[in-house]
């Protein structure tokens, strides 16, 4: 990462050669009508687009089920190692997306194979010790603050002052943070998942947040996630506890206020569905189902980085190309859906 932000892009940054131009992936299509972009998409690209993110760094949108299938069953071609990407010259330091695709760092989720096994190990049974009546009792109790809350208000943005916060309040606690701590993480995931001027210093103070949690349970362990990462007996630096524990916190964040988001808004908007509900023919367990196909909180996820050289879909992709996951397209590919 050497160029300046206001440099030209390198030759090779351009759009792969011998495809159609790259489709900026941005603009407002996207948050009003993502369906239709997906669909103009696969009518005139294929089931792997040719896209171009912020600062004209080109990348593949896989939006057909099959090839992003083949993409997640294989992890020896297509492994999640951010270090393969061959873009790292041309990507400025102040690049916005950066604390979403990721950086080559020691992270159970940059990085692949055998490393990324020795994270697992310790990550995975400290959240598979959490009770789950536990977490229950915390949803439940933090939901009902919330509501009394915006209730006293007698009106509220639901997406807010509901489904933004909830999940990483029962995060922060999970984790081993105190209360009041946990709104000030819910502020800086949003700014680190809008992708705009403040994502770099929000990554900066998420660190921060994690840092101060490693140092308090290492002074001090109780019956939280981050007490039983520290107590594993593998050996591990303080950055790779803190950027684990950035990994849970994100990736159980994000995806589960955008969830809840979406879910709240099929049972309060679609008049057929709420009806269905009322009348006890649908439930909410049936609206968040719904949601995961129709309108899933994860619409792209990067990324996969192909080893070598080879063929996805009807496209040659080089060796470190940037493969984004079109999840929410994916989940309407017309192969699939057929019959």
């Amino acid at each position: 990462m050497t160029r300046s932000p206001s440099a030209e892009p390198a030759p090779d940054a351009a759009p792969p050669s011998g495809c159609p131009a790259a489709v900026p992936l941005s603009g407002p299509g996207f948050q009003i009508d993502p369906q239709a972009v997906y669909r103009a998409m696969r009518r005139d690209h294929g089931s792997v687009v040719p896209v171009e993110l912020p600062g004209g760094l080109p990348a593949w949108l896989v939006v057909g089920y099959r090839e992003i299938h083949q993409v997640t069953s294989d992890p020896e071609l297509f492994p999640r190692d951010v270090g393969l990407w061959n873009q790292w010259p041309h990507v400025p330091d102040d690049w916005p997306l950066l604390p979403m695709v990721g950086r080559p760092l020691p992270s159970i989720y940059f990085t692949a194979g055998e490393e990324h096994r020795r994270h697992v190990r310790m990550v995975v049974p400290a959240l598979e010790a959490v009770d789950p009546f536990e977490i229950r009792g915390h949803c439940e109790q933090l939901a009902d603050r919330l509501i009394d809350d915006f209730c006293a208000r007698g009106a509220a943005d639901l997406v807010a002052a509901f489904c933004e916060p909830l999940p990483v309040l029962v995060l922060a606690r999970l984790v081993g943070f105190p209360d009041d701590e946990g709104a000030d993480i819910a502020r800086v995931l949003k700014d680190l998942a809008d992708g705009g001027p403040e994502a770099q210093s929000a990554h900066q103070r998420f660190g921060a947040h994690m840092a101060r949690l490693v140092a308090a349970r290492r002074a001090e362990p109780g019956d939280d996630v981050t007490s039983r990462m520290l107590a594993f007996p593998e050996e591990f630096t303080d950055e790779e506890y803190m950027l684990d524990l950035m990994a849970i916190t994100a990736a159980g964040h994000l995806t589960t206020a955008d969830w809840i988001g979406n879910s709240v808004r099929l049972m309060l908007t679609e008049s057929d569905f709420a009806d269905s509900m009322a009348r006890g023919r649908r439930s909410v367990a049936d609206a968040m189902t719904e949601v995961l196909w129709e309108d899933g909180p994860t619409q792209i996820l990067a990324g996969r980085w192909p080893v070598r050289d080879t063929r996805l879909g009807e496209r040659r992709i080089k060796a470190g190309d940037l493969l984004l996951l079109g999840l929410g397209a994916a989940n309407t590919d017309p192969l699939i859906r057929q019959g």
